[in-house]
């Protein structure tokens, strides 16, 4: 999201048109579901993706009519075997795609408040009101308020800021996309795994932050996109860190022992996942060692342990996949 933030602000600020074609609502088996997004440039560039195939070229071709028009529509496609709109998928069901029509200033110094958010580990939601099918309003959305908006309320609104993208139908219709979410992942040792994970998780939205106590390993050259690197003692991380309720922690040092440390720690916290790499023999020696150190067995079940999905994997890329899907996981049933 980042990189198509930083995109419209760039396009904008050179008095570039472009338009935002937004899934924002979906039903059946589609390819993506509400909050898919791609950008169209006037040139015929393309950044992101509402889910490729037919769909995806049919909604080009609508975009690249907008330049000439200069104004927004939102449309249907009706994704159903033989159906007359059908576009040729055999996913099924339908989705509603709302094509923007950006240009001004006001949308510009919009989207740089909104890309500011991701340097602030805060939330932060892009609300558009629309009437008559076209947006007539756009705010964001944070812990301060409401930014940007002509015609709405705070009270209105409020309700619809939840973990995913909403669209709550009438007249007017709202549309209200999560664009940044508070929360770190804190990435506990930096050896093979983690830096097979931290990229991995970075494009993911999980603004991974490494924890080392080896100065080698907690190097920015190994973890370039990271959104923070900590050498510290992992006897004592908070000394460094303070996991929040929103946060991850990810236990995958080099040592049983160390992580064993850090585990006693981060289940003093409310950290919304705690995960830590290990056989099943060590994970079961572990939870025999937290009972006798005074942590009960339902404070042992937050642990994720093995961490991952049990994908058979064995090279530290795979379990980094194994990893990163547990999380996505987690975070879409749990957030």
């Amino acid at each position: 999201m980042k990189k198509l933030l930083d995109s419209i602000i760039n396009s904008l600020s050179a008095k570039e048109p472009l338009v935002m074609v937004s899934v924002i609502a979906s039903s059946g088996s589609t390819p993506r579901g509400a909050g898919a997004m791609m950008l169209v440039h006037k040139n015929g560039k393309t950044e992101g993706t509402i889910g490729g195939g037919a769909v995806e070229h049919e909604a080009f071709l609508e975009a690249q009519k907008l330049f000439f028009e200069e104004h927004s529509l939102m449309k249907g496609y009706i994704l159903s075997p033989n159906n007359v709109a059908d576009l040729g998928m055999i996913c099924g069901g339908n989705v509603t795609v709302y094509f923007q029509y950006l240009q001004n200033d006001k949308h510009l110094e919009l989207f740089k408040y909104l890309a500011d958010f991701f340097n602030q580990n805060a939330n932060a939601w892009l609300i558009r009101c629309l009437q008559g099918g076209e947006v007539t309003d756009m705010a964001v959305c944070d812990a301060k308020g409401l930014h940007f908006a002509t015609d709405m309320s705070l009270k209105k609104v409020k309700p619809l800021l939840l973990t995913k993208a909403v669209f709550v139908q009438g007249e007017p219709s709202y549309y209200v996309e999560p664009v940044c979410r508070s929360g770190r992942t804190y990435v506990f040792g930096g050896g093979h795994v983690s830096q097979e994970l931290v990229p991995l998780i970075a494009h993911l939205g999980f603004a991974p932050v490494v924890f080392e106590d080896r100065e080698q390993f907690a190097d920015k050259n190994l973890f370039p996109s990271a959104s923070d690197i900590v050498l510290g003692n992992f006897g004592n991380i908070f000394e460094h860190v303070q996991l929040q309720s929103n946060d991850y922690a990810v236990i995958m040092t080099r040592g049983h022992q160390a992580d064993y440390e850090i585990l006693q720690q981060v289940l003093k916290t409310d950290a919304i996942y705690v995960g830590c790499i290990g056989s099943r023999q060590k994970i079961e020696l572990t939870k025999n060692r937290l009972m006798a150190d005074g942590f009960s067995a339902e404070a042992f079940r937050r642990v994720h342990a093995p961490i991952g999905l049990d994908i058979k994997g064995e090279t530290p890329a795979e379990i980094a996949i194994s990893i990163a899907a547990e999380m996505i996981l987690h975070r879409a049933t749990k957030n």
